[in-house]
This record gives C-alpha cells, sequence and structure tokens, in this order.
C-alpha cells in the first residue's frame, strides 16, 4: 500500500480527493488553502463545491492549511506524515524541491490541458480564451518547474461551442480523477515512464485578474464570445454602456449568442456600437 497525501483546492480537486478516499491505498492527510473571508478578498479563481476541507474531515482525515507548504513549518507537517506520494490538483501553490523530497515516489499532478499546453494556475480558461477546440487532462511526475514534468498519461476531450471554463472544469475533474487512479495502480506495479514535454510547445496559463474580462470590441466576433465564455464563472467578462449626458454603466455580460454577419457599407461599422436588442439581447459590432 502507498501512504497518499492529497493537495488541491476547488471543485478541481475534490473529484480526485473523493476516489483516493474511496481507493484501496489511505490518504493520510490533505493539505488546502487556507480559509478565506470571500465575502471581501478572493483567494482563488477556482469554484468551490462541497469543500476539500469539508470531504476530508467527514472521513477522519487530518487537514492541513499553511500559508506556504514550502515553509519549514509546512515540510515539517508533511514529513511527520510519511507519505510515500504526493497527488496534487489545483493547489494553487508550487511546490519546492524539498517538499517533493519528502515522499518516497514523489508527487504527481493533475492537470487541466493538454500539455505543453496552457502550463499555470488558469489553463481551462486561457484554452476557451485562445479559441481551442479541445482541451483535457494530464497527469505528470512533478518536478520544480512549474507544470514541466513527464507526462505519465493524457486524454483529450472537445471543447463544445458556448461552453464556459465552469463547465468544461465540471467535466474534465472527474475524468481526472479517474486518470490520477489508473496512474498510481500502473506505480504499483512497478517504475513506470513518462513522455517529456516539447518546450517548443510550451505555453503559459496565468493566473486570472478582474481586468482580463473587459472586452476589446475590436477583437472578431468569435474571439470576444470565446472571452466571455473563458470568464465564466469567474472574474466574468464586462463592458461600459455609454449614454449621452448620463455617465457609463458597467454591464456584465456572462453569456453570448448568435453570431451574425452584418451588411457590408460604405464604411465597416463602429466596433462598440450597440446596434439595438430583440428584447432578450443586446446587438454589438465587433471588429469584423
Amino acid at each position: 500500500m502507498l501512504r497518499i497525501v492529497m493537495m488541491g483546492t476547488g471543485t478541481f480537486a475534490e473529484p480526485t480527493l473523493e476516489a483516493l478516499l474511496k481507493g484501496p491505498d489511505p490518504v493520510v492527510g490533505v493539505f488546502t488553502q487556507p480559509d478565506r473571508d470571500t465575502g471581501t478578498k478572493r483567494a482563488s479563481t477556482r469554484q468551490v463545491g462541497r469543500g476539500m476541507k469539508e470531504i476530508a474531515q467527514e472521513k477522519g482525515i487530518p487537514v492541513f492549511q499553511p500559508e506556504s507548504v514550502n515553509a519549514s513549518e509546512g515540510v515539517a507537517m508533511l514529513r511527520d506524515l510519511q507519505p510515500d506520494l504526493l497527488v496534487v490538483a489545483a493547489y494553487g501553490q508550487i511546490l519546492s524541491k524539498e517538499v517533493l523530497l519528502v515522499p518516497g515516489q514523489g508527487g504527481i499532478n493533475v492537470h487541466a490541458s493538454l500539455l505543453p499546453k496552457y502550463r499555470g494556475a488558469a489553463p481551462i480558461a486561457w484554452a476557451i480564451y485562445h479559441g481551442e477546440r479541445h482541451s483535457g487532462v494530464t497527469i505528470i511526475r512533478m518536478s520544480a518547474a512549474l507544470d514541466a514534468g513527464d507526462m505519465l498519461a493524457q486524454e483529450k476531450v472537445e471543447i463544445y461551442p458556448g461552453e464556459t471554463a465552469g463547465e468544461l472544469e465540471e467535466r474534465l475533474a472527474p475524468l481526472g480523477a479517474r486518470m490520477v487512479m489508473e496512474t498510481i495502480a500502473r506505480m504499483k506495479l512497478g517504475p513506470i515512464t513518462g513522455s517529456k514535454q516539447d518546450p517548443a510547445l510550451v505555453t503559459k496559463a496565468p493566473k486570472l485578474k478582474k481586468e482580463i474580462g473587459l472586452i476589446d470590441w475590436t477583437r472578431s466576433a468569435e474571439q470576444v464570445s470565446a472571452q466571455i465564455c473563458a470568464m465564466q464563472p469567474w472574474p466574468t467578462a464586462f463592458t461600459f454602456l455609454k449614454r449621452e449626458g448620463k455617465p457609463p454603466v458597467r454591464m456584465m455580460i456572462a453569456r453570448t449568442g448568435k453570431i451574425i454577419a452584418a451588411s457590408s457599407g460604405s464604411s465597416p461599422p463602429q466596433p462598440g456600437l450597440l446596434w439595438g436588442s430583440d428584447g432578450s439581447s443586446l446587438w454589438v459590432f465587433t471588429g469584423n
């Protein structure tokens, strides 16, 4: 048997923890981000479901929430658990070499992208933002570099038209849970090797910020639509409705509908110009 420590935060990580708790190997501890006052400060862009802390405590699993697992106190917490393997999913902290050396078999990470594309904190959102047609999950052997380890398993899924980041995450989370259990089963049969990531194909998926939601109407209709989908459930895309003689009104845009072609005239319509409304939707000109 392997003594497993799980590290993760949010709804993407929760199915993996639940699968581990049902598995044959003991989960001896769970590390998750410290509790935050979400009413005044946002600690993470990740969705929160039942909560890693609550799931673990229901099963009597010790929970640890250090501000930094890489600090001496965090490393000591981990070392006391004597883990054989770390399983990490959307934890929100980059693990130091010292942390990764604690378990005898190192760590594996459940990453929500087709690595080496979209390394970083928000791979699902950035894949949708850039108009990718596919996403997926990659299981990697962890290294000190961000999401750069050898790939032990990878599965691809289609990104549906109009699918938001939150909706895609809901599909990828159980996929990641299944894949990590299959990977652990292989590891118990003997050493496994993975494939190297091609450095030439690496792209980044940095943490989302609120200002990324501001719509630039000079972009194409397809790009604006992808941005709106990518920003759900957080930070949500937004624009400003400007009215003559009145201050601009900030408008949060959660969904897009049809993309239609405007009739060509002597001059192209101004991007951002409100064309009209059909009673339930607003129509806005974009860059093409």
